[in-house]
């Protein structure tokens, strides 16, 4: 009995921990949207999430230094590939977009990923497309479409574009992350090369320094907003899922995950004053009725 009650309150908080982390990913469109405002354009948005986040995740290597030691040449080229793609290329492309076609719109093209996982995932891993994930892939598609058709001028073209690139990468930082995890490298590997390894890209280039040189001149509010970019919206959102993982099947901790475009849509209409127009409610609808229902068919 004992066991039991304590085994419901273990899958309860995991809930609670996963849908936390779904709400402090949705608050990334709304911190860059206000960074926007401070004169950031969406690469140095970019810089300011992922090299926060990369200082602070540099505490994870007295952890991590047996597992970094035995890395080979080809699982070190794996990391390095799902960094670059699935978190430099997905944050830079989805900060575009949030910039050109609003939260709202950027979130929903951003939860295409599943429709190209299937693609991806059957080129890269091999897996099989089963007629249901095909039909809500086809659901989505028609949802992306209702986005571009609700809109009132095609004059936003780019941020569309730019977004479901954004669809494309955050679907290979899960398939490459899956196929790391399947070489029996911890999911703290995984997220720790993630961060860094971009961070480390970026910190090469002179636009960083001149990104931070920016933000010393600005009011502690702007320090607040990146700092909020790197943890709240990065680093605590992973140990809450992580954590989560221990107390829920990741196939049922990822149907909570839905809370994220949520978010992010809410706060967009609320804080930001972007509301959506018909057409692009139903559009929305339908993408996160796909990406629910896909993860809901995966338990």
């Amino acid at each position: 009995m004992n066991h039991t009650h304590s085994t419901r309150t273990d899958q309860l908080i995991g809930a609670l921990q996963v849908i936390l982390a779904g709400i402090c990913w949705g608050t990334l469109g709304i911190i860059a949207s206000k960074l926007a405002d401070l004169g950031f354009d969406s690469f140095s948005i970019t810089i300011l999430r992922i090299v926060t986040a990369g200082v602070i995740v540099l505490v994870l290597i007295p952890k991590l230094l047996p597992e970094l030691k035995g890395l080979t040449f080809k699982a070190s080229f794996g990391l390095i590939m799902q960094s670059l793609i699935g978190v430099l290329g997905m944050t830079l492309c989805y900060f575009y977009a949030v910039n050109h076609v609003g939260v709202s719109m950027a979130v929903a093209l951003l939860y295409t990923a599943p429709v190209f996982s299937l693609i991806l995932a059957r080129v890269i891993l091999g897996e099989r497309i089963s007629a249901t994930s095909a039909l809500l892939a086809i659901v989505a598609v028609i949802g992306v479409g209702c986005l571009m058709a609700g809109a009132d001028s095609f004059s936003f073209n780019s941020g569309v574009l730019i977004g479901l690139l954004s669809g494309v990468c955050y679907a290979l930082y899960g398939i490459l992350g899956k196929k790391a995890m399947s070489k029996n490298h911890s999911s703290y590997l995984v997220f720790f090369s993630s961060v860094t390894v971009s961070a480390a890209t970026l910190l090469i280039l002179p636009t960083t320094y001149q990104t931070y040189g920016a933000l010393f001149e600005l009011p502690v509010q702007a320090w607040a907003f990146a700092l909020g970019l790197g943890l709240i919206g990065t680093i605590v959102p992973f140990f809450l899922y992580m954590s989560t993982l221990q107390k829920l099947p990741a196939s049922t901790a990822s149907v909570f995950t839905i809370v994220e475009p949520l978010t992010a849509i809410a706060l967009a209409v609320f804080l930001l004053h972007q509301p959506l127009t018909i057409m692009q409610m139903v559009g929305t609808l339908l993408i996160v009725t796909a990406t629910a229902a896909n993860a809901l068919i995966k338990r």
